[in-house]
C-alpha cells in the first residue's frame, strides 16, 4: 500500500485527529491558522480549538497577490510562479506557529489548506453559455506537504463545482456538523470580504441546510480605503464612515444589480464588487463628487442592508432564530450597529 494512503488510513482510525486548518480570504489581510483536535465522525464530530492565530501578511505578499488578484488579464508566468510561492509562504507560517506552540510537525496528522482565491467566476457572472462555473485558488498542496512534512489536503472548491455547485460558500457542511443544535434555528453569518450565511434548522434536517453569499461584506469598503489611502487596508473603527452621511441615490444604485435578485444559493466576489462597481454606481446616481466619508458611510450601509435583506428572506423576521457572527466585519462598529437596527430581532453572538 502507498505509504501516504496507509498513513491516511491510520489517521482515520485514530480517536483524536490533530489537523491544522488554513484560511486566506478575499480581503488578503492575513492567514488564519487553526490547530484543532477532532473526535468522532459525522453528526457525532466534536472539535476542540487548541491554538488559533491570524498572521498578518507582509506588504510584499499583499503586493504580489494584488498583481494578479481578481484581474481578467494577468501575467501568466507570474500566475504560474506564485502557485508554489504562496504554498511555501504558508508552509513557513505553519512551521513558525508550530515552533511557537512547542509542537512538532510529527504531532500533526494533516493540513487542510484552502489556498488563496485569485479569481471566482460563477456562470452567472462570466455569462459564457458553453462554460460552467469556475474558480481558481493558488497555493499548491504538494509544495506545502514537502515543505512541512505533513500530509496536505487542498483545493477544496473544485469538487463542489464538479458536483454542480459554484465552489462557494463551503461553510455549510462544517457549520452543520459543528454548530447545529436540536431545537434551535441558527443563522451563522460570516462577514469577510464577501458576506455569507448558513441556515441551520433546529430539526437538524440536512436537506434544509444551505449557505449563500449575500454580496459585499468588507470588500468595497476596503477597496475604497486602498484607493484613497495607500498603505491603509480597512476603515479602522469605522472612523471614516462615522464621519460621513449616507447618500440615498448611491445606495439605491449600488443595490440595483441582478445578483441581489438571484435565488439562493449564489456566490460572488471582488470580480463584481470592486472600485469599478462603485464608480459606475456613482456615475448613474450623480454622486461623483461625494466625499470619501459619505462614500464610506454609504458602502457600510450597503453591506448591512444586503446582508439583512438576505437573512430576512429566510427568517421572515421570525424571532425563533439565534444569530451568530464571525469574520472581520464583526469588528466594524458601524456595520454591526446598522445590522442591529435592520435586524432588531437578532441578538448577535460570536460563534460558539
Amino acid at each position: 500500500m502507498n505509504s501516504n494512503i496507509e498513513k491516511l488510513y491510520r489517521i482515520g482510525g485514530k480517536p483524536v485527529r490533530r489537523i491544522i486548518g488554513l484560511m486566506s480570504g478575499t480581503s488578503v489581510d492575513g492567514l488564519d491558522v487553526a490547530l484543532c483536535e477532532f473526535t468522532g465522525t459525522g453528526m457525532d464530530t466534536s472539535i476542540d480549538l487548541v491554538e488559533f492565530v491570524t498572521v498578518p501578511y507582509p506588504v510584499d505578499y499583499k503586493n504580489e497577490i494584488a498583481s494578479i488578484f481578481s484581474k481578467k488579464q494577468v501575467d501568466l508566468e507570474k500566475l504560474t510562479i506564485l502557485n508554489g510561492w504562496i504554498a511555501l509562504q504558508h508552509a513557513s507560517i505553519i512551521l513558525d506557529c508550530l515552533k511557537q506552540w512547542n509542537i512538532s510537525a510529527a504531532e500533526i496528522d494533516m493540513i487542510a489548506s484552502h489556498g488563496q482565491t485569485i479569481f471566482h467566476a460563477p456562470k452567472s457572472l462570466h455569462g459564457h453559455e458553453k462554460f460552467g462555473n469556475a474558480t481558481l485558488q493558488l497555493g499548491d498542496g504538494d509544495h506545502m506537504a514537502v515543505a512541512t512534512g505533513i500530509i496536505t489536503a487542498s483545493d477544496f472548491r473544485q469538487k463542489h463545482i464538479a458536483g454542480g455547485g459554484e465552489g462557494a460558500p463551503l461553510a455549510a457542511y462544517g457549520d452543520y456538523l459543528i454548530f447545529s443544535k436540536s431545537g434551535e434555528n441558527r443563522i451563522m453569518l460570516n462577514i469577510g470580504g464577501i458576506a455569507n450565511f448558513t441556515f441551520l434548522p433546529g430539526d437538524l434536517d440536512a436537506d434544509k441546510v444551505f449557505c449563500s453569499d449575500t454580496g459585499s461584506g468588507n470588500t468595497l469598503m476596503d477597496a475604497l480605503m486602498r484607493d484613497q489611502y495607500p498603505g491603509k487596508y480597512f476603515d479602522e473603527g469605522a472612523k471614516i464612515a462615522l464621519a460621513g452621511t449616507i447618500q440615498p441615490a448611491l445606495l439605491r444604485e449600488l443595490k440595483n444589480h441582478p445578483f441581489f435578485k438571484q435565488p439562493f444559493p449564489k456566490t460572488t466576489g471582488p470580480e463584481l464588487f470592486n472600485m469599478q462597481y462603485l464608480k459606475n454606481a456613482q456615475a448613474v446616481s450623480g454622486t461623483g463628487s461625494a466625499s470619501i466619508e459619505d462614500l464610506m458611510a454609504t458602502l457600510n450601509r450597503f453591506s448591512a442592508e444586503t446582508i439583512a435583506e438576505a437573512i430576512q428572506s429566510v427568517t421572515g423576521g421570525n424571532k425563533d432564530f439565534e444569530y451568530y457572527v464571525s469574520g472581520g466585519g464583526m469588528h466594524n462598529p458601524l456595520l454591526m450597529t446598522n445590522l442591529r437596527a435592520l435586524l432588531p430581532v437578532a441578538d448577535f453572538r460570536t460563534v460558539p
